[in-house]
């Protein structure tokens, strides 16, 4: 089973990924800032990571950026989901090292289709 880390402050935000990541199939741990989602990335084997921009501690960017530089953790794709819209957001997504962007809130087919894809399950 693929495993996803969803990095996100908002208690809510992370409850609405892990329901519908887990209805499509795979295994879901949370974390609730950078700092903590730095830490889950390096101990766990994850097949993707979903993090928001913003959050206390260190933002997503910055958790991202950080992960690029680890060997262990640098190919794992990372999508970024923020209500954050404009299109200064997304090339900042991007050359932090994000592999795909999204705009919250996120319909829960979009969300299943993308972590398909960037996990590389042919099925769902």
């Amino acid at each position: 089973m693929k495993r996803i880390l969803v990095v996100d402050d908002g208690g809510t935000v992370r409850m609405y990924h892990r329901t519908v990541l887990e209805e499509a199939g795979f295994v879901v741990e949370e974390a609730g800032n950078g700092l903590e989602g730095i830490e889950k990335a390096l101990d766990g084997a994850y097949d993707l990571l979903l993090v928001d921009i913003n959050m206390p501690k260190m933002d997503g960017l910055r958790m991202v950026h950080e992960l690029r530089a680890e060997a262990a953790v640098r190919e794992v794709p990372a999508i970024m989901i923020t209500t954050e819209s404009q299109a200064k957001d997304k090339e900042q997504a991007y050359l932090a090292g994000a592999n795909y962007f999204m705009i919250k809130p996120v319909r829960p087919d979009e969300l299943r289709a993308v972590a398909l894809l960037m996990t590389g399950v042919t099925h769902g």
